[in-house]
């Protein structure tokens, strides 16, 4: 439990610097550090991720730096794209969903190594059609594989939403959490009638420690170059989807 606890923090403080990342590491470390079954990691990294992105996303909101016309443009077509994801992973075999989850990784780890900061501190045009199919798409990737998407919604929201950056990260927050909800609640429903049981406590606790490292995340971002942290992690990434292939998938 110790080292769920720890790579629970880890999830917090990415969270806190990057408003991304944080919630792909949350299935690995319910798979290898708290010893559960893909799809029940898949399932609960899912309320994890949204508890600790709705911290995260208070504390923004707090500091007006939320975007709300983007919260409701992304999140409610991501809601229905992330229940729509997990109807179809509740189905398949966990390996699957599993592979998905490193191709994603592997993705993420690329984008996060060259995507450059973004400028300006106004919110430009909004591509609106875009950004709601994008929502949609996330959404259901959310809801497939477990993961909040911050790696994939605040590109969109600067490129498509023209959210600036500093806007950006506390927007994904806030519709990490929704998708993340709504995800959880149909694995839930689904997981349940198959006669499984969720550890909750394992649940709390990695939420609780994860909460602690986006305190620490946030310490962490006013303080060190962004870019070089973003490129570790980078590799970081690559690093465990690795270890899921290798581990879990092959």
């Amino acid at each position: 439990m110790i080292g769920a606890i720890l790579g629970a923090i880890l999830i917090g403080i990415s969270l806190g610097v990057f408003g991304s990342g944080g919630s792909i590491l949350t299935v690995p470390v319910l798979l290898y550090l708290a010893d559960m079954p893909g799809n029940m990691a898949i399932a609960s990294s899912l309320l994890i991720v949204a508890f600790i992105s709705l911290f995260g996303g208070f504390i923004a909101a707090r500091k007006k730096i939320v975007s709300w016309r983007h919260v409701w443009l992304f999140g409610i077509p991501g809601m229905l794209g992330a229940y729509l994801g997990a109807w179809a992973g509740s189905a398949i075999d966990p390996r699957i969903q599993l592979l998905v989850f490193v191709i994603l990784m592997a993705i993420a780890a690329f984008m996060m190594w060259r995507k450059p900061a973004a400028k300006g501190n106004s919110v430009q045009e909004i591509k609106l059609a875009r950004i709601i199919f994008d929502g949609l798409i996330v959404g259901a990737v959310t809801g497939f594989v477990g993961v909040g998407g911050g790696f994939l919604i605040v590109p969109a929201l600067v490129l498509l939403g023209g959210v600036p950056m500093f806007l950006a990260i506390g927007t994904s927050l806030m519709i990490i959490a929704l998708k993340s909800f709504v995800g959880f609640a149909k694995y839930f429903t689904a997981l349940t009638e198959q006669g499984y049981s969720f550890d909750w406590a394992t649940i709390a606790i990695v939420t609780v420690a994860g909460i602690v490292g986006s305190f620490a995340g946030a310490w962490i971002s006013a303080r060190l170059p962004r870019d070089k942290l973003q490129k570790g992690f980078a590799i970081f990434l690559i690093i465990m989807a690795v270890v899921v292939l290798t581990q879990s998938v092959l």
